[in-house]
Order: structure tokens, then sequence, then C-alpha cells
């Protein structure tokens, strides 16, 4: 398992759909190592706080597998590294095996697993493509959110480790597929809020969910 690319971007200013939008979704592969740090990558910056970054949403994983994918859905698109705005594009990490909680060392840096990536319109902005958001959902390929436990260099080439495997294991693909399911069971509702690493936003969002179907006697 290895990096196969690091890529950054500072916020930007486009038009979409006839208004102005600030974003960082156009990142691009850079050549020099950099350094890991608690709420982003050097070189890095979140456009919007209020939905991007935080301690729970440091530093974005996709991995390079995917893009195979992609390719063939949309064979126009521009896919080169960092595409779908993550800072680490990966190889060998697989969303359908990699869970919540689990520990990677990346390079120099100890990262977690907090989350899958829940796309936006800043995604459908960066492709062009209106029904971009529906098509990632649909896709089932979310990538992975970080937590930053050791702050540390990372560079394309460098080896990526699971260091310490989550005990109780929901992967990525596993709680997007239950954030996007049309009916949900509140046992497995409990069983992501009892996940180690999971993002406090999820945490708050999962328990009002259990709150509410509780409440209803579900």
């Amino acid at each position: 398992m290895l990096i196969v690319s690091v890529n950054v971007a500072l916020p930007r200013e486009i038009e979409w759909r006839e208004k102005r939008v600030l974003t960082s979704i156009f990142k691009v592969p850079v050549e020099r190592r950099v350094v890991v740090r608690k709420h982003n990558v050097d070189g890095d910056r979140q456009a919007d706080l209020t939905v991007h970054g935080g301690p729970d949403k440091a530093v974005y994983g996709y991995p390079s597998e995917h893009y195979v994918f992609w390719q063939a859905e949309l064979p126009d698109a521009d896919f080169t590294w960092g595409a779908f705005g993550e800072n680490l594009t990966t190889r060998g990490l697989d969303d359908r095996e990699l869970a919540i909680g689990d520990v990677v060392r990346a390079g120099d840096s100890l990262l977690m697993v907090t989350q899958p990536r829940i796309p936006c319109y800043k995604l459908a902005a960066r492709f062009n493509r209106i029904d971009m958001v529906r098509r990632f959902t649909d896709a089932r390929r979310p990538g992975f959110y970080f937590s930053v436990i050791e702050e540390g260099e990372v560079g394309a080439g460098d080896a990526v480790e699971i260091v310490d495997r989550a005990a109780d294991r929901m992967s990525v693909r596993e709680l997007f597929d239950l954030y996007f399911a049309e009916t949900r069971e509140v046992a497995m509702l409990r069983r992501a809020l009892a996940l180690r690493g999971l993002a406090e936003a999820w945490r708050a969002e999962i328990a009002a969910m259990v709150s509410k179907m509780e409440g209803h006697g579900a």
C-alpha cells in the first residue's frame, strides 16, 4: 500500500450555475514532501470550514483504483490525480474494507479513519456535470476522511500501513450505505454510534436519527 500522489489547493472563486462559488476542490499534485497537520495539509486550505475541514476531516484520501471505474463512466473527463478533491491518492486502501477507527501510518504521519465523503455541489462544479453528485452517490466509492493522530511528512511513493484495526468494524462503504439507505435499523445506527474515531458531526446526526426513530416507537 502506498501514496500515489499528494494533492493540494488554495481556495479559488469559480462560477457555477450563475453563482460565484469559493472552493478548494481543484487540487493538483505536488512533487515535494509536505507536512500533514491537525487540520489540513501544508499548501492546502478548505474554503468553507462550516462543512469542510476541522480535526475530523483534516485529510481526504481516495483510492487510485476507483479512477479506473470513473474513466469508464466519464471517458471525456479530466482525471489527473486529485480530481475528486483528495489530498492523498492511495493504492491498496479499499473503502469496502477500511473501517471507521482504523489507524493508518502514511509516510511519517499517523491517521485515523473517521467517515466517508458525502458529495456536495462542488464536486459537480469540478466536473462541470449537474449529475455528478448523484453519480458519485450511486457509485458507492466514497473515499475516506482522516483525523491526524501524529503530524508528519508525506510524499508520493511513501508506504501506507494499517497499524491498528478497530475492534468493532464497520467499513467506510457500509457507513456510507447506511447514511443513504431508504430505511435504517436502529440496531445498525447504534452500532455506528459505538465506533471509535467516528467524526463528531456524524455521531451527532446518527444520535438524532436514533432518538427520532425511538421516539416514534421504531
